[in-house]
């Protein structure tokens, strides 16, 4: 055997020329009879490595997809949307920053009356503070305005506050079914049984007059003024 670079007479089995150095391929017969030729690159090397890659590729993204909606359900469990339950729609406070005095006060005790007529006591007591203090702000009030500011006290549990109402009221018209009616709940409300039955026979004896009357705030309120008289007549039956 001879260099392919150089010429020189290699010994066998030799894998360098002692010359030159150049590395030595060796015949198959030399490696039949016990001589390693240098050892090729195996040709599906490339094929492999490119697979390896091309999954590696495709964990990345699929990793990078799962962190998106993981973190967006992460996100939406810590920042929930309002609940408001049954289908209802979210209690929202009226923007009243655009209305008069008068307006925002009919607004807040409108919103006030019709959730505790779908017993949303915690919205309640959430908007009378704020209906409260719209009244507040109308001093001085007339008996319609007062007998608003009194039912906001009622159904807020602030009985003093609607008593002292009532009481302003009859005090100026000792009929006026405003006055009577809200005294009439107050009293039941406070469960103060020796005033309750007179109360009732007062706005009893007083209906058909000032009703006749038809004034405005009697007819605003006819629902209110209706159902009390009911309930203080079935009371004087028994």
């Amino acid at each position: 055997m001879v260099c392919a670079g150089c010429g020189e007479t290699l010994s066998p089995g030799a894998r360098f020329c002692p010359n030159c150095g150049r590395p030595q391929v060796l015949a198959p017969g030399n490696v039949a009879a016990g001589v390693r030729s240098t050892p090729r690159p195996s040709s599906s090397l490339p094929w492999l490595v490119a697979a390896i890659a091309a999954i590696a590729l495709l964990a990345y993204f699929a990793g990078g997809a799962f962190n998106r909606r993981g973190g967006s359900s992460l996100e939406a469990s810590q920042n929930p949307l309002p609940q408001t339950g049954l289908g209802e729609q979210a209690v929202r406070a009226p923007d009243i920053s655009q209305m008069s005095p008068q307006e925002q006060a009919d607004r807040l005790y409108n919103r006030v009356m019709a959730l505790d007529g779908r017993g949303k006591s915690d919205s309640v007591l959430f908007f009378a503070p704020m209906a409260i203090e719209a009244y507040r702000m109308l001093s001085p009030l007339n008996t319609d305005q007062r007998y608003d500011l009194g039912r906001v006290a009622e159904v807020a549990g602030d009985l003093p506050l609607a008593r002292a109402q009532a009481d302003t009221i009859l005090r100026e018209s000792p009929t006026n079914l405003l006055g009577l009616t809200l005294a009439v709940r107050v009293a039941r409300l406070e469960k103060r049984d020796a005033d309750l039955p007179k109360m009732e026979a007062a706005l009893i004896q007083a209906y058909p007059a000032e009703s006749a009357r038809k004034l405005p705030e009697y007819e605003r309120h006819k629902d209110d003024i209706d159902s009390t008289l009911a309930v203080a007549r079935r009371s004087t039956r028994k």
